[in-house]
């Protein structure tokens, strides 16, 4: 239960991610708005981490957690933010999922 409670907090830190770069790209009022989801996506993604270790090792459950966020961010960028996808780019996420889903395999919970 834990390692979906460590995922869903991945998700959500993509969403304060996205939040804020979409702040940076607002003002006044849109800004406040993308700034408030950016406050609640935080909240509940710092939750969900700091439930999952309480049965998860730390440095497998924040390592993953970041990943996630991570790849996720990135994929936002991509996709929504429309940044480049360069073969590098691709390359270094693939690694770094590859590292995460390795993290899950060898973490004694």
């Amino acid at each position: 239960m834990n390692w979906i409670l460590l995922i869903i907090g991945g998700f959500f830190e993509v969403g304060f991610a996205s939040c804020l770069g979409k702040a940076n790209e607002t003002t006044g009022r849109t800004s406040f708005f993308w700034m408030m989801g950016f406050l609640v996506c935080l909240a509940i993604s710092m939750f969900l981490l700091y439930k999952s270790t309480q049965t998860l090792p730390i440095g497998t459950a924040y390592a993953v957690w970041t990943g996630i966020g991570a790849v996720g961010t990135v994929l936002v960028g991509i996709f929504v933010f429309k940044e480049p996808a360069t073969f590098w780019r691709i390359f270094f996420l693939i690694t770094l999922i590859s590292s995460i889903i390795g993290l899950k395999f060898v973490s004694s919970n």
